[in-house]
């Protein structure tokens, strides 16, 4: 779990950078296509192509291309109808999705999983839930797409590293796959949607998007993807939504202060509740 704990503090910023800085002002579609060529650059020297298995390629690339080729299209373009703390709540259904698709996978149904999935997404919503705004019904579908990708990447990504003699393989010398899938779909999306009238125009922002690209993309996925081979799909489920309450108090601190403290600690204590729970069912289930 250190691995998913890590990219979460890593993660934490991501959020209001991109809203602070980002929406609105660069096109989202850009974005997304910088971040992703900038994280594929710096796992192509890594790349192994000799032992590599051209099914698992095909199956690396495709899941890049879910998790965060069309994740990131989602992702950015939320931020165009909806505030960052809206962001951050519509992502709460995220560890829902994980469980439901690992159980699907698996052909079964863990209901202790699921249970302590949706008590992290209660612990979510008592921290950010302010009523939603009339016209945000679109940006909460958009968000969804980006939840559903990313569930569904890293759920896959899972399975296809556990099985057969993959979990012997090297995942450093392989994920450069990954964001070439992604960099194929977001390369396509930029082509079609993206405005080349709103590209960066400052040092801020350019700086911003090396940082998301290089740190949070490229570090970032290697490091929640391997860590996500490395636990129960309970846990994976359940720190999916632990983002949340580090997403905040970054907001907090430096963009925020009003922030209502009480509901954040409420909150962030009915998730580690769930984590406790999430821990129980995998002692059952062992």
């Amino acid at each position: 779990m250190n691995y998913l704990a890590a990219t979460t503090i890593l993660w934490a910023f991501s959020f209001s950078l991109i809203g602070v800085y980002l929406a609105g002002q660069v096109d989202a579609w850009f974005s997304a296509l910088t971040r992703i060529a900038l994280a594929m650059l710096l796992f192509l020297p890594l790349l192994k192509l000799r032992n590599i298995p051209k099914p698992l390629a095909l199956k690396l690339m495709s899941i890049g291309g879910v998790q965060l080729g069309l994740m990131y299209c989602f992702y950015y373009q939320s931020f165009l109808y909806l505030s960052v703390p809206e962001v951050l709540l519509f992502t709460v259904l995220t560890p829902i999705y994980v469980t439901l698709f690992y159980d699907i996978s698996q052909r079964r149904f863990s209901l202790g999983f699921l249970v302590s999935a949706i008590v992290a997404v209660i612990g979510a919503i008592t921290i950010k839930y302010q009523g939603v705004n009339e016209g945000s019904l679109l940006g909460f579908l958009v968000v969804q797409g980006a939840n559903i990708s990313f569930a569904l990447g890293q759920v896959t990504y899972k399975r296809v590293m556990e099985s057969g003699e993959n979990n012997k393989i090297s995942q450093s010398s392989i994920f450069g796959l990954f964001y070439i899938g992604a960099f194929i779909i977001a390369l396509a999306l930029f082509l079609l949607f993206g405005n080349t009238e709103k590209l960066p125009t400052t040092n801020t922002q350019w700086g911003i998007l090396i940082y998301l690209g290089v740190i949070a993309s490229g570090l970032g996925y290697f490091a929640w993807n391997k860590g996500a081979t490395l636990v129960s799909s309970g846990t994976l489920a359940v720190m999916n939504n632990a983002l949340v309450p580090a997403g905040l108090v970054v907001n907090i601190l430096i963009w925020n202060r009003n922030e209502d403290l009480t509901r954040l600690t409420i909150g962030g204590g009915i998730i580690l509740f769930s984590l406790w729970l999430n821990h129980l069912f995998n002692k059952q289930q062992s």
